[in-house]
């Protein structure tokens, strides 16, 4: 379109009004639509809202799945939980990538967790204990990092070792062996934890008003609790949990674009997969893409001319066009 066509169709659409004219209060057409608005807030909320489901809890956990909890206790001593082994922003490591590209990596240690001391250390060292726990915190405090580890993964292995074909845990079934204080302060954490004082002594790690509960959900997340319920209602990202609600409450259907593709077999892989592991970031790009593309709709030739060519405009505003007619050039 030349320069000269462009300033002929704008005047065409420039062009004064011509048809009659109406007294029209925006003022109250405003409060009526708020006012209805307001009604149909009110009631659609008191029939479709969420579900008041009560917070997880680690005493929920330790009562409903002891074996579970005092195995995942376990394994933040020897290191091998998913949080100890996570990467950036909370502990080195190379994190999610693609290709070359190390985007954890690259974001820095910016928010440090300590899996060992945060998740168990501290908290059984916040309250007083029972004496064996203590003389196992003791011992603990004294031997070399080295010698944890030893002791640590030892132990973990030795509990892995007792798990069924269903992966249920049988603790009585751990064979003997040179643990050192790891068993009693398992133990330690797990009475901790049934007692409620777990949760407590998480909470009160850090400001004094604390709204800050990563620690608390990276330890939930390492054990099978939190994501046994979250399987339970739907939450998981094959079922398209990121943009549901817990059950089957209406949810945010926006997130669909960013759901959809966790639905793909390539990025939900039950046995894993160097797609599935690194989805976040592969989708993060592919979503990067896409929106760019959008962004970039008026300048990609082709793209940008498809309402011309498929004029479904001309269908909305048929009586417009009847009546006042339409810029040809």
């Amino acid at each position: 379109m030349t320069s000269a066509v462009r300033k002929e169709r704008n005047a065409f659409y420039a062009r004064t009004w011509g048809g009659k004219n109406r007294h029209y209060d925006i003022f109250k057409e405003g409060a009526i639509a708020l006012a209805v608005t307001a009604i149909l807030v009110v009631a659609l909320s008191a029939l479709f809202s969420s579900p008041d489901d009560p917070p997880l809890t680690f005493k929920g956990w330790a009562q409903s799945a002891p074996e579970n909890f005092y195995a995942t206790a376990v394994q933040q001593l020897a290191g091998t939980s998913g949080t100890a082994t996570y990467g950036p922003p909370y502990n080195e490591g190379d994190g999610i990538s693609v290709g070359p590209l190390t985007l954890q990596k690259w974001g820095g240690v910016t928010h440090p967790v300590d899996s060992v001391n945060d998740l168990v250390i501290t908290p059984l060292s916040s309250q007083v204990e029972p004496s064996n726990v203590t003389a196992a915190l003791r011992a603990w405090n004294a031997a070399a990092p080295d010698q944890q580890t030893t002791w640590a993964t030892a132990y973990d292995e030795a509990v892995q070792a007792t798990a069924d074909d269903n992966g249920d845990l049988h603790l009585d079934a751990v064979t003997k062996g040179d643990y050192g204080p790891v068993p009693d302060l398992a133990t330690g954490l797990l009475a901790m934890a049934n007692s409620g004082a777990y949760d407590n002594a998480m909470t009160a790690q850090g400001q004094f008003f604390q709204t800050d509960q990563t620690k608390q959900l990276l330890m939930m997340g390492d054990g099978s609790y939190m994501d046994g319920i979250a399987t339970e209602k739907n939450l998981q990202g094959n079922t398209w949990g990121m943009m549901n609600e817990a059950g089957s409450w209406p949810g945010q259907i926006w997130l669909a674009f960013w759901s959809v593709w966790y639905q793909l077999p390539m990025f939900n892989n039950a046995d894993g997969g160097t797609l599935t592991d690194n989805a976040d970031a592969i989708i993060f790009f592919i979503l990067m893409a896409l929106i760019l593309l959008f962004i970039l709709v008026p300048w990609i030739p082709g793209v940008r001319d498809l309402p011309r060519w498929i004029p479904l405009h001309r269908l909305v505003w048929k009586d417009y066009y009847k009546k006042y007619g339409r810029f040809t050039a």
